[in-house]
């Protein structure tokens, strides 16, 4: 039992390093955050259907709303909050 514990500890640690949005135990609330909307956009801009869809519902060109959304991914949620003396 205490082997399976430690083979998916292990697992978990590799998909950590593997993968940045997964988090870890010292992933702090903005940085998931940051990672979920990056990795929304990085969809948005994948599949041409839903670039498609947004551009129709802003009544924008499809080149426009994938620029505007390639801009979004640089700082999808504002700069970083200061960090404490204690951190």
């Amino acid at each position: 039992m205490a082997s399976d514990a430690k083979t998916v500890y292990s697992q978990q640690e590799h998909l950590q390093m593997k993968y940045v949005g997964t988090g870890h135990a010292d992933t702090t609330k903005w940085e998931w955050a940051v990672n979920q909307h990056r990795d929304s956009y990085a969809s948005y801009v994948g599949h041409h259907s839903l670039m498609a869809y947004s551009a129709i519902a802003e009544n924008e060109s499809i080149g426009r709303v994938r620029y505007q959304f390639m801009q979004k991914m640089l700082s999808p949620c504002g700069k970083p909050p200061a960090k404490s003396e204690d951190e």
